[in-house]
């Protein structure tokens, strides 16, 4: 059986639409699994739902998190925040990282993770290197340096790839047991993983737009990983 992998979707309050980008789909889809939309709710019992019917999970990318959840004041720079997909989010997450059940953050994703592990996040990126590229989606932008005995390295293999990038925000201080795996020329950090789990990896870049074998690895590590549970 294909694994069902749960991915978080965005809600748009506006429209009072449930909304996910397709690339999301296909790349789950494409490595094995079988994707499943999760809509934002508050409903704990819900959330539990998810948890007992998903084999794993994608925390998808999107707009920026409220800092309160780490004691921070919002910056000048701080974009529109949405407090229904904060609170599910980061919720669902804390019970994912507690089940240690298999999930993949993507650049909001790997924020999520961090902060629901009790990490920090730096609301705007200064450096003089773009971290918002002006290119297609599926263009490689600017290279990452992988830490090589992370997971992340054992699963790319590589200690270094070209990555696309679409963020103002990054990992700041790691949450517990957040081990960083790879970062940018600036040092800014690129990727994170739990350590002593099985596959809890964020990463600040796009892999589902990407064409590259290193993205089709990460999905294919995601998929194989869920499949054990």
């Amino acid at each position: 059986m294909r694994p069902l992998i749960g991915i978080t979707g965005n809600f748009d309050a506006d429209e009072d639409a449930v909304l996910l980008k397709g690339y999301y789909v296909e790349s789950v889809n494409r490595a094995g699994g079988v994707a499943m939309v999760l809509p934002p709710v508050r409903d704990d019992n819900i959330i539990n739902n998810y948890l007992s019917v998903c084999q794993g999970f994608v925390l998808s990318g999107g707009g920026d998190i409220d800092p309160v959840y780490w004691g921070e004041t919002p910056a000048v720079e701080l974009g529109e925040v949405n407090p229904l997909r904060d609170f599910f989010e980061l919720s669902l997450t804390r019970k994912i990282i507690t089940a240690k059940l298999p999930v993949l953050g993507i650049c909001r994703g790997c924020q999520v993770l961090n902060v629901a592990a009790g990490g920090s996040i730096v609301q705007n990126i200064t450096s003089d290197i773009s971290h918002d590229q002006n290119a297609p989606r599926s263009y490689p932008f600017h290279a990452i340096f992988i830490e090589k005995h992370s997971h992340l390295a054992s699963i790319t293999q590589s200690e270094s790839i070209p990555v696309n990038s679409f963020h103002h925000q990054a990992v700041d201080k790691p949450g517990y047991r957040m081990q960083i795996s790879a970062c940018a020329p600036d040092g800014t950090i690129e990727a994170i993983e739990a350590a002593g789990h099985s596959f809890c990896i964020g990463v600040q870049w796009h892999p589902e737009c990407m064409l590259d074998m290193a993205s089709k690895r990460l999905f294919n590590a995601l998929i194989n990983a869920s499949h054990c549970e």
